[in-house]
């Protein structure tokens, strides 16, 4: 038995599982804030975008890590 696809798809699985939330409570944060002042909604976007491109990049660094094992 081959446990090597496996640890990849755990690997691929958890590793997306922890940003694909924080870019749901990211998005629902900041809807959140626009919807309780709406004047600051351009301060608001770019901290936003930036923190979910972090996110994301942890989702990408998992998949890396999931190509990796061998």
């Amino acid at each position: 038995m081959n446990i090597i696809p496996l640890a990849k798809a755990i690997a691929i699985g958890l590793g997306a599982l922890g940003p694909a939330i924080a870019i749901g409570l990211i998005g629902s944060k900041a809807m959140e804030s626009i919807g309780r002042n709406p004047e600051a909604a351009n301060k608001i976007l770019v901290p936003m975008l930036l923190a979910a491109a972090f996110a994301e990049a942890i989702a990408i660094y998992a998949l890396v890590i999931a190509f990796s094992i061998s």
